[in-house]
């Protein structure tokens, strides 16, 4: 009897763990899709990085435009990378994740945001202290799905 409660709970949690939200936003093994995250800070713009110039942090691998970028990045990660792991901002706020597009992003309070596109950035940014408190809040709670 047990066995047939057991069992079906076992898969669901399992497929529960499949779906787990990683740290970081990453695709094809790039964090923020290979963006340097330092430039945006350095030369107020995205800039691609390359696959010479690269550190391993919080369970993703990153890339840079410079080795100045990434000894920048490796010296002070958190003040480099993106909110929330590099998932669209808006998104977490409202207690999701999505993927973003690099090129949609805001440096609010020294914090480094990014968005699935422009228009969401723009919704994001009618009131970013409401949006960004939301995501704060948020943000925890969607590490542990």
């Amino acid at each position: 009897m047990y066995k047939f409660i057991l069992f079906p709970f076992a898969l669901l949690m399992m497929s529960l763990n499949a779906y787990a939200v990683d740290p970081v936003y990453s695709s094809w093994g790039k964090a923020i899709k290979g963006y340097d995250t330092v430039a945006y800070f350095t030369e107020g713009k995205p800039v691609k990085g390359n696959k010479k110039y690269t550190a391993d942090w919080n369970d993703a691998t990153w890339y840079f435009s410079s080795q100045a970028n990434a000894d920048l990045f490796k010296g002070n990660p958190e003040k480099y990378a993106p909110q929330y792991g590099g998932y669209c901002a808006w998104a977490v706020s409202l207690g999701s994740t999505a993927k973003i597009d690099p090129k949609a992003w805001n440096i609010v309070d020294g914090k480094l945001y990014l968005n699935y596109n422009q228009d969401i950035q723009n919704k994001w940014s009618i009131n970013k202290p409401k949006n960004i408190a939301a995501a704060d809040k948020n943000w925890p709670e969607i590490l542990k799905k």
